[in-house]
C-alpha cells in the first residue's frame, strides 16, 4: 500500500499553506494510510503537495482524554441530560455568574479553564439552543467540552484559522476567558504565573475585538477551599497565591487600552465581581456571607474602587437547584436584530 500523498486529512489548510510558503516543514499525523487515488477529491483537506512528512499512529487518541467519541466526531447528538451538571463548587458558582451575562442569540467564545463550565450551566438550565457557543478549535454551536477543545451537538465545524478570522473581525458578542492575575487597571495575565510559562494561545485574538469580555477565575489560588451552606459562603481555607496584584508577571490583556476602545470588561470570582471603569476596576458585587475587609480587600495587593451601587451577588448562584436562566433570557432583547428588521418587528 502506498501513501496517499494527495489526501492527507486535516483541518489546518491555511497553516499548512503558510508553513510551506515560509520554508517550514509540514507534518501530518494519521491513524492509517490509504491507497493513492482511493479517496474522493472532495475529502482532501490538505493536498499532498503541502505535506513533507507523515507520522502513522494507529493508536492515536481523539483527544487527550478520549480514545474516540462519536459525539465529538459529530456522528450523533446527545440528550442534554447526558451533559453532566457541575457540582456546587467555585467553578460552578463562577460559571453561573458569568452565564448571567448571556443574551438571546449571543455569539460567544468559551476559553479553556473555568469558562468551559458555562456549557454545562446552559445545558442544565435548558438554554443551550438560545445562544451560540464557540471555541477556538473551530466548533460552532452545541456545548464545548473541557476535554481539549472538543464539543458535543455542534452545528458546524470550520478550520481553526477561519474561526480566528471571525474572532479577529469582531464577530464575538461575548468572550468568556480565564485569568491568572489582574491589576488595578484591569489588565490580565494568563500566560505566566508564579514563574511558570503557560503560553498565550488564542487569548489575544479572542479578547481584543469581542464586544464584551468576561474574565473568570477563583479569587485566590493554591489550596483554596470554599463551600456554601444554604447559600451562604464559607471560606474554609484561603488560597496561598493572590491573583489581584499590583504588578503582573506578564501582560496578556491591556485594560487601559481596552478602556480607550470602549470595550466592556467584567471580572468574575466565586466571592466578588468587578467591572472595569474609567479609573480601573471597581467592586460591584459581593457574595453573601463574605466579609468585605477580611475576605476581599485584605486578599488584594491594591484597593479597588467600590461602586456606589455595590450589591449582593444573586443568591441563586449558591444553591444546589437550577437557577431558572430560561426565564431571565426571555426578559432580554436578542443580540442580533438588524436595524431594518427592528423597524419591521418593533424589537
Amino acid at each position: 500500500m502506498t501513501m496517499e500523498r494527495e489526501a492527507v486529512f486535516g483541518e489546518m489548510l491555511s497553516m499548512a499553506q503558510a508553513t510551506r510558503r515560509s520554508g517550514g516543514i509540514v507534518i501530518a499525523q494519521v491513524a492509517r494510510l490509504a491507497e493513492c487515488g482511493s479517496l474522493s477529491p472532495r475529502q482532501v483537506k490538505i493536498p499532498g503537495m503541502l505535506v513533507d512528512l507523515v507520522v502513522v499512529d494507529p493508536g492515536q487518541r481523539q483527544t487527550y482524554l478520549m480514545d474516540y467519541s462519536p459525539a465529538y466526531a459529530g456522528e450523533l447528538r446527545v440528550p442534554l441530560s447526558e451533559i453532566t451538571p457541575l457540582p456546587l463548587d467555585p467553578r460552578k458558582v463562577i460559571a453561573r455568574r458569568a452565564a448571567l451575562e448571556l443574551a438571546p442569540d449571543a455569539v460567544c467564545n468559551l476559553g479553556s479553564g473555568v469558562s468551559t463550565g458555562i456549557a454545562n450551566i446552559t445545558a442544565e438550565e435548558g438554554i443551550l439552543e438560545r445562544i451560540v457557543l464557540t471555541n477556538e478549535q473551530g466548533l460552532i454551536g452545541g456545548a464545548p467540552s473541557a476535554d481539549a477543545g472538543a464539543a458535543v451537538n455542534y452545528t458546524s465545524i470550520i478550520d481553526q484559522p477561519y474561526q480566528f478570522d471571525f474572532y479577529d473581525g469582531g464577530g464575538l458578542d461575548l468572550a468568556f476567558l480565564s485569568f491568572a492575575q489582574v491589576d488595578a487597571q484591569g489588565s490580565v495575565n494568563v500566560s505566566l504565573f508564579n514563574g511558570r510559562i503557560i503560553g498565550i494561545g488564542g487569548f489575544i485574538n479572542i479578547s481584543q475585538n469581542a464586544r464584551k469580555v468576561i474574565f473568570s477565575g477563583t479569587f485566590t489560588a493554591g489550596g483554596l477551599n470554599v463551600v456554601w451552606e444554604n447559600g451562604v459562603t464559607r471560606i474554609l481555607r484561603e488560597g496561598g497565591f493572590r491573583k489581584f496584584t499590583k504588578v503582573l508577571e506578564q501582560i496578556s490583556y491591556n485594560g487601559a487600552f481596552a478602556q480607550e476602545l470602549g470595550q466592556e470588561a467584567l471580572y468574575v470570582t466565586e466571592r466578588a465581581v468587578f467591572r472595569r471603569g474609567p479609573e480601573g476596576i471597581e467592586l460591584v458585587e459581593i457574595a453573601p456571607g463574605v466579609d468585605l475587609e477580611r475576605d476581599i480587600l485584605a486578599q488584594m495587593d491594591f484597593r479597588p474602587r467600590i461602586g456606589g451601587d455595590l450589591k449582593e451577588m444573586d443568591r441563586r448562584l449558591f444553591l444546589e437547584k437550577p437557577m431558572g436562566l430560561a426565564a431571565d433570557l426571555m426578559d432580554k432583547p436578542p443580540c442580533h436584530v438588524p436595524a431594518r428588521l427592528k423597524e419591521r418587528t418593533g424589537q
